[in-house]
């Protein structure tokens, strides 16, 4: 089969977070969940991403950024489509593709490449210099980009933490003793009045390794709302843990633990964790983090492995992931192309 003069490359609907639309996705979206699943199925395990997430992430835009998605559709049916994120508080001259995906059975007759060009003439047209896109570091799709010119930029690793097979008498002993810090935690999107200390943290993000081209991120009170107003939005429940010095209350650190709400296929993610600057040093890190596991074991049975992302460069973390048992699932290769 070849590209057929019949498909077609339409955009989906996209929806305004300000909108806060809680009824069934457009036909559209749900069929270009149904070709991003078929393409990725076997290439990428770990936790699914249903729907009203890939709703969420890829086809609703957000205070930091837009969004365009395109189907390529064939005799009624999606075969294959992607997304990009055009960041508007930074990064202005990135453009972000979440995913490029093809159904299998539409593989290798210029569909994949069809879609590429469609997506960086989107970009250009919106004055990107810079597209940045990942795969997982073996098979279709990492072959699908090298042989269109992308260039590695850096290099993650997804590690497992298997609940079932942990020490966790041994765990709770590693919980280091920090003095000076007390620790605060919550289920679900973060109270208002926690905004401001949020954004405050969420910025030590800025530290953990990236592309070179990329700058910091812009974590404004209205990203942080509208980030915290999706966890629900997405299907999923959200574990968070904060520290804080005693002597002030000023926010030290924090680590997120996210799953599906129905507790489905026993998988949950390690969300961001971070510690600002002044405050390490004192093993806080790791406290948060095996504080947050040891909650979200007793709180939700169910739930079988973590999985989390690092950096390959990103030592620190790896240390304390390693000590808590984590193990390597696979890695992903973070792609770039100047435009």
């Amino acid at each position: 089969m070849r590209l057929s003069e019949g498909m077609v490359i339409q955009p989906i609907p996209i929806e305004d977070k300000a909108d806060k639309a809680d009824g069934p996705p457009h036909e559209l979206v749900a069929d270009l969940h149904a070709a991003y699943e078929a393409a990725y199925a076997g290439e990428n395990p770990g936790p699914p991403y249903h729907l009203p997430r890939f709703r969420n992430n890829v086809c609703t835009h957000a205070p930091g950024a837009r969004i365009e998605a395109w189907a390529a559709i064939e005799g009624g049916e999606v075969i294959g489509g992607y997304a990009v994120r055009l960041y508007q508080l930074d990064n202005r001259h990135v453009g972000q593709m979440p995913f490029l995906a093809v159904r299998p059975g539409h593989r290798g007759r210029g569909v994949g490449s069809a879609l590429l060009e469609h997506a960086i003439g989107r970009l250009r047209a919106h004055g990107r210099t810079l597209l940045l896109t990942e795969t997982p570091a073996i098979g279709t799709g990492a072959r699908f980009v090298r042989a269109h010119g992308l260039t590695e930029s850096i290099v993650e690793a997804r590690r497992t933490f298997d609940l079932r097979k942990a020490d966790w008498t041994a765990l709770e002993r590693m919980i280091p003793k920090v003095d000076g810090y007390s620790l605060e935690r919550w289920i679900g999107p973060a109270a208002p009045e926690l905004l401001p200390d949020l954004a405050t943290i969420a910025a030590g993000m800025n530290d953990a390794p990236r592309d070179d081209d990329s700058e910091d991120t812009d974590y404004s009170l209205e990203r942080l709302r509208a980030r915290e107003e999706g966890i629900p939005r997405s299907g999923l429940t959200a574990y968070t843990m904060v520290a804080r010095r005693d002597a002030d209350g000023a926010p030290a650190g924090y680590t997120r633990i996210v799953l599906a709400t129905d507790g489905a296929a026993g998988w949950a993610e390690q969300a961001d964790t971070t510690v600002l600057r002044e405050h390490r040093g004192h093993r806080l890190g790791l406290l948060l983090k095996l504080s947050n596991a040891l909650w979200l074991r007793e709180r939700e049975p169910g739930v079988e492995r973590v999985i989390t992302w690092n950096a390959t460069s990103n030592a620190h973390m790896l240390a304390i992931n390693e000590a808590m048992g984590f193990e390597l699932f696979d890695e992903w290769i973070g792609w770039r192309l100047d435009l």
